[in-house]
């Protein structure tokens, strides 16, 4: 199967996403989407449909509208988050709520999810009901992933078992979405699309602790967004929890006391120092690439070969590699 680049294929998503016919009232409304959408981003999730659709011998743009509709729902969380969690850098410029107001990217967020529901129907024919139904079912998951999220603001005893379910609701599902919703739509088979699905799960975990372990040790320059922010905001990622885990004593006492609402000036540096000693970066290393393994092995279930597989291998593979 001849497959195009990944840079061809984010070419011609952003030529997409740059024709998308906004209504020209209310600005306030459209305008806050617009630059959400055109703040770039890795694109990796209309990548990966238009992907799987072209690896199982469809045809990308039966997929168009999918690929705009899961782009477009993945934009809407990350605006929804970046109020939550009271983020002033997105992909290295300010938030919507920053820019503009909360009640502004909270009302552009909504009509977002509107629009991403939209594009998913579209051009769906025979597949309208399969494609609705995956899509609202990966909604919600997210938004399970979420609540657990913030409900691990309030406890001191989260396991990483539990955080590993957490973020395949809140993150890999939507990958996983991305790659069986385009081999849906290139007319694959139920046994392949699962195979797919799994490969997006997995490879979802990857980048979703690769982007654990970038928020701490990361280049903001590079990364896009302010380094130690997870710490700042006591969020649980596997670095903290493993660290909580791994202490006891003055050094648990220290981490504990550290979440407790402190956002002293050199909080990052003293967590990010406990960090070290525990080895917490080098587990997170290490799981990152058994989940980039297990992302591999399911390309072969999937029955992937030639110019295909190699295509998706080294997607996985740069989940141990990116920076941003």
């Amino acid at each position: 199967m001849l497959m195009k680049t990944s840079a061809e294929y984010i070419d011609s998503i952003n030529r997409l996403i740059a024709g998308i016919p906004y209504p020209e009232e209310p600005h306030g409304l459209y305008e806050p989407i617009a630059y959400t959408l055109d703040c770039g981003g890795k694109r990796l999730r209309p990548m990966l449909l238009l992907a799987s659709c072209d690896a199982v011998g469809g045809k990308m743009e039966r997929a168009v509208n999918q690929a705009l509709g899961i782009e477009m729902f993945h934009n809407f969380t990350l605006l929804h988050d970046d109020v939550m969690d009271r983020a002033d850098k997105r992909r290295g410029k300010p938030t919507v709520h920053c820019k503009w107001n909360e009640a502004t990217a909270i009302l552009s967020g909504d009509a977002m999810l509107t629009m991403a529901s939209q594009l998913m129907g579209s051009g769906c024919n025979d597949k309208l009901s399969e494609v609705l139904d995956l899509f609202h079912g990966t909604a919600m998951e997210i938004y399970e992933g979420q609540q657990y999220d913030m409900d691990f603001e309030s406890r001191d005893d989260v396991t990483v078992a539990e955080y590993i379910e957490m973020i395949r609701l809140k993150t890999s599902v939507l990958l996983g979405c991305a790659c069986r919703l385009g081999a849906l739509m290139g007319g694959a088979d139920i046994e392949i699309q699962e195979a797919l699905y799994r490969y997006g799960i997995s490879l979802g975990l990857a980048f979703q602790l690769q982007d654990d372990w970038l928020d701490t040790y990361g280049d903001p320059e590079v990364f896009g967004k302010n380094i130690g922010g997870d710490i700042m905001n006591d969020k649980k990622t596997f670095l903290l929890i493993t660290a909580i885990n791994k202490s006891d004593g003055a050094r648990r006492e220290e981490l504990l006391s550290s979440m407790l609402g402190s956002r002293s000036d050199d909080k990052v540096e003293r967590v990010k120092a406990i960090y070290d000693a525990l080895n917490v970066g080098d587990e997170c290393r290490e799981l990152i690439e058994r989940y980039a393994a297990d992302a591999v092995s399911e390309l072969d279930k999937a029955g992937l070969d030639g110019d295909a597989r190699e295509f998706f291998v080294n997607i996985a593979k740069a989940s141990l590699t990116r920076r941003s």
